[in-house]
């Protein structure tokens, strides 16, 4: 238990006693040597919606890839990533954004991926959507049409390829490749 060489060799000093020492790295295992340890950073926090309150009212255009609340007034086109619009609210300008939800009045052309006018929804204008849901009691007057994209302006659906007498697709020219 005790050996004679021990008795003899000074005490470690208490700094270097109380680390601890590094394991050493096995051997059996193969691992890459990068230098440095991977840490994922964090994911980010959404930031909370920018919300308008009843009392104000803007002139101009928005815009934000964020989420918009509006509760005022907004003589302007607004651009969004969610973009909810409350009772009291009136927009008058066009809306696009991925997500609207509409609860309040909106004068002008509204563009989404996902539009929903909810029963306390007024809409004067047209609707360019992907998917639309339209509760019992909301009032809209414009025309609503579907496109696969219709956050682009020019997204329109493609027109179908010139048919000749048959059905069948003309040919088209070959276009050369000069470069």
């Amino acid at each position: 238990m005790f050996s004679k060489s021990k008795i003899n060799e000074p005490a470690p000093k208490p700094e270097t006693a109380a680390k601890p020492s590094a394991p050493e790295p096995r051997k059996d295992i193969p691992r890459s040597d990068t230098g440095s340890e991977f840490k994922a950073p964090a994911p980010k926090a959404k930031p909370p919606a920018s919300v308008l309150s009843t009392d104000l009212h803007v002139t101009g255009n928005l815009k934000s890839t964020g989420d918009i609340q509006v509760e005022g007034t907004v003589e302007g086109d607004i651009r969004a990533h969610l973009l909810t619009i409350g009772e009291g609210a009136t927009i008058k300008g066009e809306v696009i954004a991925d997500d609207v939800v509409v609860n309040g009045r909106i004068v002008g052309r509204v563009r989404g991926l996902k539009v929903r006018l909810t029963s306390t929804a007024r809409v004067e204008g047209d609707i360019i959507h992907k998917t639309i849901a339209i509760e019992s009691g909301a009032h809209f007057e414009g025309s609503v049409q579907r496109q696969d994209d219709p956050l682009n302006p020019g997204g329109a659906k493609k027109a179908p390829a010139p048919t000749s007498g048959g059905g069948q697709p003309r040919p088209q020219p070959a276009q050369s490749q000069d470069g």
